[in-house]
């Protein structure tokens, strides 16, 4: 049995609303299935007030054992590092999270905010919030560089906003079945299980990447890339392979990616600009051409299937519009 603390500190209950939801295998699963005791859950715990400090008491005092010490949300310290802007059990959060991880056998970020700090890290900052172990793309956190739990491992990551319910649910899976250490991670302490592919794997408009077919919102058939600035060529995340509901993702809903799982989400200027950028006009276009093929030859045939594909959908549309046998 693993005993499993689940926190939350600046948080929307997204990865909440989105573990409750997993399929493969789901909470009651964990429960029935794997031996996994949920202590508490600030959604789902029984206990409330003074009941969840004498846990938490009882846990820092080695009389209830903390296997498992997930924590969705960034870590707020602010005002001047104090903490004070979130209070929880008449303490700031983050001392709940610094003397906590100092006895968990293993500590899991659940999320973007709680591995990179997300959207409230974003500058100016004011609550000062952090993630568990990076802040973006710089190791360090609020735990520090160095930091490794009593299993022997540093913070493992699971991003997304949110992240994938069964990201989540497989890996409370792996550490409660002493499976963990067989997980490689990242440089950036995401298990290589769901964060090797990139988003791009899998997603149906790869054909119209590699051809330079432009599509958007409300096209069909055409790669959201050039034009709208999907993240799927650079982003590592199983999506289109561990389908959302078992049946979709956003590239597949022609949505374009968001680079949710990557340390600088969200990729954006608050000032200058928004998360939906033409790539092509940061300069950022594929170079690569297939090996035996000119780069002239192939982007003049890239060319000639872009207006092939344009003159196509034309004539689809026509064709449908004017069938007379439907």
């Amino acid at each position: 049995m693993a005993n499993v603390l689940w926190l939350q500190g600046g948080a929307c209950s997204g990865n909440t609303m989105s573990f409750l939801n997993a399929e493969e295998p789901t909470v009651v699963e964990l429960v029935t299935d794997f031996g996994i005791n949920i202590l508490w859950h600030p959604s789902i715990g029984l206990e409330i007030g003074h009941q969840v400090e004498d846990l938490l008491s009882d846990i820092l005092n080695g009389k209830v054992q903390m296997d498992i010490f997930v924590f969705e949300g960034s870590i707020i310290q602010g005002p001047n590092g104090t903490g004070t802007m979130n209070y929880f059990c008449d303490r700031p959060m983050q001392d709940w999270v610094r003397d906590l991880s100092k006895v968990a056998a293993f500590v899991v970020a659940i999320g973007d905010c709680a591995t990179w700090g997300g959207i409230p890290a974003v500058p100016p900052n004011p609550s000062e919030s952090t993630g568990l172990q990076f802040l973006k793309k710089s190791k360090g956190g609020f735990l520090g560089a160095d930091f490794v739990s009593k299993g022997g491992l540093p913070v493992i990551n699971i991003p997304g906003c949110p992240a994938h319910p069964d990201w989540v649910t497989q890996i409370l899976v792996a550490i409660s079945t002493g499976r963990i250490k067989d997980v490689l991670i990242d440089d950036f302490h995401r298990p290589k299980t769901f964060f090797t592919d990139f988003v791009q794997t899998g997603c149906p408009n790869a054909i119209s990447f590699a051809q330079k077919v432009d599509g958007g919102f409300g096209k069909r058939g055409g790669c959201l890339f050039y034009e709208v600035g999907c993240r799927g060529p650079m982003t590592h995340a199983s999506c289109n392979r561990i389908l959302w509901n078992r049946q979709s993702s956003k590239t597949r809903a022609n949505h374009p990616c968001l680079g949710c799982t990557e340390p600088g989400f969200p990729h954006h200027d608050l000032v200058k600009g928004s998360v939906f950028k033409s790539l092509k006009y940061l300069g950022f276009l594929p170079k690569d051409v297939p090996s035996g093929t000119s780069r002239l030859a192939y982007y003049t045939r890239a060319g000639f299937e872009k207006v092939m594909g344009a003159v196509e959908g034309a004539m689809g549309v026509n064709k449908e519009h004017f069938d007379t046998s439907k």
